[in-house]
């Protein structure tokens, strides 16, 4: 069992940086792989980032790879999404997840989620 809060979107512009915090609840944080999803209007919530547990192990969509980055603060229970060269195609709400059981890119597979944040890249 854990809650997931994200915060951290706001409105940028084209090349800006963010970076998105998700605050989970309890002691139990370690044990969950965590994944970073998002949404546009009108599209289907997609993958963007995991990382394992322990965050030895990362993922990312071939859109985000070189430019986003997930990590991970155990002692923080806090994971982070930093985003650097935006684009507009990256405005969306972006949601954090997380998995007990499974390293992976599927919105099935995650059976906690935060409530999302908004992010705008504006040009």
């Amino acid at each position: 069992q854990v809650q997931l809060v994200e915060s951290g979107g706001g409105l940028v512009q084209v090349g800006d940086s963010l970076r998105l915090s998700c605050a989970a609840s309890g002691h139990t944080f370690s044990n969950y792989h965590m994944g970073w999803f998002r949404q546009a209007p009108g599209k289907e919530r997609e993958f963007v980032a995991w990382i394992s547990s322990g965050g030895s192990r990362t993922s990312y969509a071939d859109s985000v790879k070189g430019r986003f980055t997930i990590s991970r603060d155990n002692a923080k229970t806090t994971v982070y999404l930093q985003m650097n060269s935006l684009k507009p195609e990256d405005t969306a709400v972006y949601y954090c997840a997380a998995s007990i059981y499974v390293l992976s890119t599927r919105r099935a597979d995650y059976g906690y989620w935060g409530q999302g944040t908004q992010l705008t890249v504006s040009s």
